[in-house]
């Protein structure tokens, strides 16, 4: 336990210990007014607004913006996953399908959504296509490059022993894959909190996209900074989830 704080306090202690100057020197600033509290307010101020707002936080808004990250995040996984096996196994697919994949994130986001807004209406649904379109890219690159650059050496050792490409694609390529996979998987789930945030903040009855631009409007900082308090927390959990299956995963791979 001992060994676990110390390497616990080695690893995260000086973040820490930044994170609290900062606050602390953001509280001092703002008390002694040298930032106006409508554009910056204290961190005792964001925590007062949360407290004061947390039943309509936590039991409207935040279970509304977690549903379409979730639905984003797992469309996006089963169709990213599919995408990038099939560029893998098809050159022809490849060559149609990556072109597609690099233009549709060209495009800003803000431009798209008022189109999703006009297919789907006010429904969850474009907020889950902004989701969508925030999130499967990630996979689907770090899957399609996982698997071709994997363990070239085993599968050239495999294929003199006979292997077929199927065996040489589970054998060998999924577990290689699987670190680049993951490092997808975790940048795509946060990025299915911000696209979540941005479909909310052009069209939702609810949500804490839809919260922070109503208290926006009503020049509410504190309310706003409590709402982003609680999506940065909210990407932070999904990531460290993410993370320890992982961990979990690699580590039963390797026995």
């Amino acid at each position: 336990m001992n060994i676990k704080w110390k390497k616990w306090v080695s690893d995260y202690g000086l973040f820490v210990l930044t994170a609290i100057l900062i606050l602390c020197l953001w509280e001092w600033v703002v008390r002694r007014e040298l930032i106006p509290a409508f554009i910056l307010p204290a961190p005792s101020a964001i925590w007062t607004s949360l407290i004061d707002n947390w039943q309509l936080l936590l039991e409207v808004h935040l279970p509304a913006t977690l549903e379409e990250v979730l639905i984003g995040f797992g469309l996006s996984l089963a169709g990213g996953l599919l995408i990038g096996i099939g560029m893998h196994f098809s050159r022809v697919l490849e060559k149609i399908l990556y072109p597609f994949l690099v233009i549709s994130q060209t495009i800003p986001l803000i431009a798209i959504s008022p189109i999703f807004i006009m297919w789907f209406g006010y429904s969850i649904w474009s907020k889950i296509a902004v989701t969508i379109l925030t999130a499967f890219f990630p996979i689907v690159v770090s899957t399609y490059d996982g698997l071709k650059s994997g363990g070239i050496e085993y599968q050239e050792l495999l294929k003199t022993m006979g292997a077929s490409r199927w065996g040489i694609f589970q054998k060998v390529q999924v577990p290689m894959a699987l670190p680049s996979i993951f490092s997808g998987l975790k940048m795509s789930v946060v990025y299915c909190v911000v696209g979540a945030t941005i479909g909310e903040w052009l069209g939702a009855s609810e949500g804490l996209g839809y919260f922070s631009r109503r208290m926006s409007g009503n020049l509410q900082a504190d309310a706003v900074f409590a709402a982003i308090f609680l999506l940065s927390l909210l990407g932070i959990i999904l990531f460290l989830i993410i993370s320890f299956i992982e961990k979990q995963l690699l580590k039963n791979n390797h026995r």
